[in-house]
């Protein structure tokens, strides 16, 4: 089984110098100072790109069917992650991870797909008729968290999505690390990564969670309703939450992460 290496101690957020937080101001020829950044500096290039895409109710199975025969044609171009159908949350939908070393290797992967007969003319040609909307957002990784693997293969997936308040992570970034770890810890669920928006909606974290079945899930979460430290760590954090979204969903025959 593969363990998750996510951190229970407090975020490594940058923070403010003492002297400012007692409200003296440093001098001007210490300015600008990175401990009053509103969160983490990036150290790392590699970004996941969250898709999400609304499908016509009466082309579904069509479009995972031509999906599933034709995703080889975009996984030539750059690393798939996972692949999802929501089952709650969002009705005819599909959710996706892709991974990209930086922005300039995003543009080239598009730039070739662009002048790729076979994608275009096999798969997008079909494809696009069949949705009625996309959505992407880029996000990082939290610096207490890397993507990791269920332990294994099938089961049920929730992606629960956490609007805060503007401030950014230097604000809520400790009390949210601290909700989340807190279910992980105590079994609540398999945390298979935690990010933050870096395009899309601002100041919005996701969790990935993994569990044997919905039903494991619905009983867990019943659990962690009774667990005080649990609903202490949650309480702490709703107090920079403006709202959340969650998504139950299973994975496609053909995602990598099953």
């Amino acid at each position: 089984m593969l363990k998750l290496r996510c951190a229970l101690r407090p975020a490594a957020l940058l923070r403010a110098p003492a002297a400012a937080e007692a409200g003296v101001l440093p001098s001007s020829r210490e300015q600008p100072r990175a401990g009053f950044a509103s969160g983490p500096q990036q150290q790392h290039s590699t970004f996941y790109e969250f898709r999400t895409y609304s499908i016509r109710p009466d082309q579904t199975s069509a479009f995972l069917k031509l999906t599933d025969e034709k995703i080889h044609l975009r996984t030539a171009h750059s690393e798939l992650l996972g692949y999802w159908s929501v089952e709650y949350g969002g009705l005819n939908q599909v959710f996706h991870i892709w991974k990209y070393d930086s922005f300039s290797q995003r543009a080239g992967v598009r730039a070739a797909l662009a002048r790729d007969p076979s994608w275009i003319s096999e798969y997008l040609s079909k494809a696009i008729p069949m949705l009625t909307s996309q959505d992407n957002a880029v996000t990082y990784p939290v610096p207490w968290c890397s993507l990791q693997r269920p332990p294994q293969d099938g089961g049920a997936f929730e992606l629960v999505s956490f609007q805060m308040r503007p401030g950014g992570p230097a604000v809520w970034g400790d009390s949210f690390q601290a909700a989340v770890t807190a279910h992980n810890a105590a079994g609540y669920g398999k945390l298979l990564g935690a990010f933050h928006n870096e395009f899309g909606t601002m100041n919005t974290v996701h969790a990935l969670w993994w569990f044997e079945s919905a039903d494991r899930r619905a009983e867990l979460r019943h659990k962690a309703h009774t667990d005080a430290r649990v609903v202490a760590a949650v309480r702490e954090s709703v107090r920079h939450l403006d709202s959340q979204t969650a998504r139950l969903m299973f994975p496609c025959s053909f995602s990598p992460m099953k």
